[in-house]
């Protein structure tokens, strides 16, 4: 039986909020906030974090910023997929373009899932919608020191890549990077026919 494109960028999507989902719980189930351990040497290491807002540890505007957060990203979920599922249906679309959006789609979602339920589920006093985002990955590829000869920044830490982030961040970041880098031809076109 031959899948459809619809099905199988479904099935995809789905895979990987699966994958995305299995990696937090393990970690919110085996890990202490703080707890690390190296995977890689130094320079990547599982590092358990909870993030209140958005990807990389950005903070937005407390509890009403977290609300109006996640409604964003519902709307975005939301709207991504009414444009997926408009763009399955012309012949002219690289499946490039559709597995980007897809990936960009699957990471909404995934981190959707914690912010509506992971407060629930893990900390019954949190109100629905105020789940807090686990995060993960860490990759601190330099992480040294500034030199003390330095004006104002001498002997501080520095870190090159300081941000923990999670697989649905990284879904997000691949496909977007994904689409840009591959796929800006299909996007100025369609820009092109668009003012035609």
């Amino acid at each position: 039986m031959k899948l459809s494109k619809g099905k199988k960028l479904l099935i995809l999507g789905i895979v990987l909020v699966v994958i995305d989902q299995v990696i937090k719980v393990l970690v919110k189930t085996n890990m202490s906030i703080g707890q690390h351990f190296n995977v890689i040497g130094n320079w990547f290491q599982i590092l358990f974090i909870e993030n209140e807002g958005m990807a990389f540890g950005m903070k937005f505007g407390g509890v009403l910023g977290k609300y109006l957060l996640t409604f964003f990203r519902i709307c975005l979920f939301s709207a991504l997929s009414w444009w997926i599922s408009r763009l399955i249906k012309r012949d002219n679309v690289p499946a490039g373009v559709l597995v980007g959006l897809t990936l960009i789609a699957a990471g909404a979602m995934g981190n959707i899932v914690d912010c509506l339920f992971y407060g629930l589920i893990f900390e019954p006093h949190m109100p629905f919608m105020q789940g807090r985002v686990v995060d993960m990955l860490y990759f601190p590829l330099i992480d040294t020191v500034w030199p003390q000869w330095l004006p104002w920044i001498g002997g501080k830490p520095f870190t090159f890549f300081d941000p923990v982030f999670n697989f649905a961040d990284s879904c997000v970041t691949v496909g977007a990077f994904y689409l840009i880098l591959f796929q800006w031809r299909f996007f100025s076109s369609e820009e092109k026919a668009e003012k035609k």
